[in-house]
């Protein structure tokens, strides 16, 4: 019968002793990550601090004295949504905030503020009210980026006393409450409706003005085109006058012209030997073409 234990024992020892060298090489080292700071305390004071990434020989770590804090230096970011804010004309805005920010400083950042997220929350909800409550929601609306600016200038000092630097700060949503923006939306409504009467009011009295010009310059026309009838008449008659035989028979046509033309047609100037009057009569009018 083979007897497993000296053969498991021999195959486990190595595993055992490489496990064991690791556990004193962590032991004896600490582990620093890319974009990481690690800060080491003695009895709850700070001594070092290791920032070069890689392994470092630290053998007091094993001492239950001393322990360790890893701060993060990469860039973080930190959102607060619905904010209230009552702005300067007492309008409730609600609010989302968006901030970027980095720890440069690990050690103000672990030790110069407790809880550096909640910390920078609480601070970034005290100046969001105290710089919108100075502005009315128009203007909120509008300089978004100019107000991100000046939020981040107001916490500037702050930040930099905990050890942390604000990259980006700006207003990332803008809106009110529902009765609020029913009621703003009826008002816009409103002054629609009198920005459109006043546009037709004004267009009516632009066309009644341009009907009136345009009467009076076709009043004006009509005079001097009737003013200019006598004239051709006059010429006319000028021309006919020359010829004495053509005027004595205008004056007659225009004379027969005036015995009640729509009842009644006289026939003259016909000889007794040539064509009777009453046989003129009878003669048909010819058709009268489109040249004619």
């Amino acid at each position: 019968m083979i007897n497993w234990l000296p053969l498991l024992v021999g195959m486990a020892t190595p595993l055992l002793v490489v496990f064991g060298l690791w556990s004193v090489l962590r032991m004896l080292t600490v582990c620093v990550e890319d974009e990481e700071v690690v800060l080491v305390e003695r009895f709850g004071k700070h001594i070092e601090t290791h920032r070069e990434p890689g392994l470092t020989w630290l053998p007091s770590r094993m001492l239950p004295w001393v322990s360790l804090h890893r701060v993060s230096l990469r860039r973080d970011f930190l959102q607060i949504a619905d904010i209230h804010v009552a702005d300067r004309e007492g309008t409730t805005v609600i609010v989302d905030v968006w901030i970027d920010y980095r720890v440069v400083d690990p050690v103000k950042a672990e030790y110069a503020v407790s809880h550096l997220h909640e910390s920078l929350r609480g601070l970034v909800m005290h100046a969001t009210l105290a710089l919108l409550g100075r502005r009315t929601f128009g203007e909120i609306l509008c300089d978004r980026s100019e107000l991100g600016e000046h939020l981040k200038s107001d916490i500037r000092t702050d930040t930099e006393r905990w050890g942390v630097v604000i990259d980006l700060a700006f207003l990332q949503k803008v809106s009110l409450l529902p009765e609020v923006s029913a009621r703003i939306l009826s008002t816009i409504a409103a002054r629609l409706g009198r920005a459109r009467a006043e546009l037709q009011e004004e267009g009516r009295l632009a066309v009644a003005t341009l009907e009136a010009e345009t009467s009076v310059k076709v009043a004006s026309l009509t005079a001097e085109a009737k003013g200019q009838y006598p004239l051709a008449v006059g010429r006319a008659m000028a021309q006919l006058g020359k010829d004495p035989h053509v005027l004595a028979a205008y004056n007659e046509l225009y004379r027969l012209s005036l015995i009640r033309p729509h009842r009644a047609t006289a026939f003259i100037g016909f000889d007794e030997e040539g064509l009777r009057p009453v046989d003129a009569l009878m003669i048909p009018q010819p058709v009268p073409t489109a040249s004619s």
